[in-house]
């Protein structure tokens, strides 16, 4: 981690400056600079681009389970959790589902408001004279 800011910001700061303030030897970054890539992180590379292509075929819908599922369909073999850390490292997620919110009246109903028949005197002294409702 420290390596690459030093690789990404070498063109502004010293090299030597940077190795010295984030603590790292220079030949320890000029080591790491020379080393070829790890077999782990081509197949990371290669395997986030098909993250990314799934994510985007499905308009940013599919979260890791349906990623995971959609890679084992296509014969690649890699454990959800590493399909998790590689779409968290690369701030992949999926778009939540808007919450359901019914609506509850209209606010400019075309029908008239029934009128109040009861006047608030809900004692009844015979059964089924007043029937009553409640909308929620």
């Amino acid at each position: 981690m420290r390596f690459r800011f030093i690789e990404q910001h070498a063109r502004a700061y010293p090299v030597r400056l940077m190795c010295r303030v984030l603590q790292v030897s220079p030949s320890g970054y000029y080591a790491w600079r020379s080393r070829p890539e790890s077999t782990r992180a081509a197949a990371n590379r290669g395997l986030l681009q098909a993250v990314q292509r799934l994510h985007g075929q499905h308009h940013g819908r599919y979260g890791s389970p349906r990623i995971h599922a959609a890679l084992q369909a296509e014969v690649h073999r890699v454990s959800r959790g590493r399909i998790e850390r590689l779409m968290r490292r690369h701030g992949i997620r999926a778009l939540a589902r808007r919450r359901f919110r019914p609506t509850t009246t209209d606010s400019r109903p075309s029908l008239p408001i029934a009128p109040n028949l009861l006047q608030q005197k809900f004692t009844v002294f015979e059964p089924n004279r007043v029937w009553l409702a409640d909308i929620t």
